[in-house]
């Protein structure tokens, strides 16, 4: 760091994203992508006269997008706000209604972003354990005052919440916000999203990342009640309204309509994700129970740093998270059937390799 930052960059918390190395061809199992192409839609909406505009600006309401979005979840263009990622679209929301007197509750494990925007922000969290078996009990926040954020399913443990329990949540406080951030809903979680017209403290984030295969396009997006719309485009318009490219924007509109090649492909990862975490078991490993494009599990004979470190050099990228209760876990992201196969049969030999070395000393 340089000599002139001020004391309030000094003090931020920067997030650590997952490797993307440039240097190596892996297996990536790291970062929760879809390990499928965009719909073909995608391909033949980006063409070569889309690419010619690009010396005019986007459009600053993302109208197209918007509509594409609304139609898709059956509302109205006024119900949505999009955004270059959720990742943006939650700094708009933790803006919009967390501060001065005002602070935000999140699970002690959960998506490390949230700690970098509220130091970013300069904001008061608090941080809500899970239990022991890593589930969250909506019970712990029925009585904080401020802001919810929940990620449902949380990563990175999998585990989704069910909708009756946010329900309760926003019934037992109907003057404070709940944020739900449910990037990984699409693989078999409950989606908030029918309750946003019973309740004007809902706020559903998601993105486009995961189940639309669209992470290098960086798109997500919000759906609440138009006010609450209303005041995340304050943060945008003070913010950087031109948040998104023309060429994202085309392609986020293509995705969401085809529907056939989304269910499928999330039909595909949720049969390989069954497939895998029954290999894991068959192995030995604890895993949790994933409502998400990814599985945490962990094993009694060897470490998630080793195992992460082992499989790097096996050229399999898998992700570890050093904090004192997921540090024997590794976060596995579900690619294709092949993937995971490569996956079981490094983890195996890794494992034999282990208990020999063990017998041997």
């Amino acid at each position: 760091m340089s000599r002139f930052i001020s004391k309030e960059a000094d003090a931020l918390a920067p997030y650590t994203p997952g490797e993307q190395p440039q240097d190596q061809q892996y297996i990536k199992l790291n970062t929760n992508e879809s390990p499928f192409p965009p719909s073909p839609k995608v391909m033949k909406a980006l063409t070569r006269a889309e690419v010619l505009k690009l010396n005019l600006y986007s459009d600053p309401t993302c109208a197209a997008l918007n509509a594409a979005i609304a139609k898709h979840f059956e509302l109205q263009p006024e119900n949505v706000l999009s955004g270059n990622g959720s990742d943006e679209v939650l700094a708009f929301a933790f803006r919009a209604f967390c501060g001065e007197g005002k602070g935000v509750a999140f699970a002690d494990i959960t998506y490390g972003f949230y700690k970098s925007q509220v130091a970013l922000f300069g904001l008061e969290a608090t941080r809500i354990p899970l239990r022991e078996d890593f589930t969250l009990n909506v019970d712990d926040y029925m009585d904080f005052p401020g802001t919810i954020v929940i990620a449902n399913p949380n990563a990175p443990t999998g585990i989704a919440v069910p909708r009756t329990d946010i329900q309760r949540l926003l019934e037992a406080d109907p003057d404070r916000v709940v944020i739900v951030d449910e990037a990984y809903v699409d693989f078999g979680a409950e989606s908030c999203v029918p309750m946003i017209f019973r309740y004007d403290n809902l706020l559903v984030v998601q993105t486009m990342s995961k189940s639309r295969s669209l992470a290098g396009g960086r798109l997500g997006f919000a759906l609440g009640q138009p006010e609450l719309i209303a005041d995340l485009n304050r943060g945008k318009y003070s913010f950087n309204p031109y948040n998104i490219n023309r060429l994202s924007m085309e392609a986020g509109a293509a995705a969401m309509a085809d529907k056939a090649y989304f269910d499928a492909c999330c039909a595909s990862i949720c049969r390989t994700r069954a497939w895998t975490a029954g290999e894991l078991e068959n192995l030995g490993f604890t895993v949790l129970p994933s409502q998400s494009n990814f599985l945490f599990a962990r094993s009694d004979r060897i470490g998630g740093e080793e195992l992460y470190r082992t499989l790097k050099k096996n050229g399999i990228l898998v992700r570890w998270f050093s904090a004192p209760r997921t540090r024997d876990f590794v976060r596995i992201s579900i690619g294709t059937r092949a993937d995971m196969e490569a996956l079981i049969r490094a983890t195996d030999e890794i494992l034999r390799e282990a208990g020999h070395e063990k017998g041997n000393n």
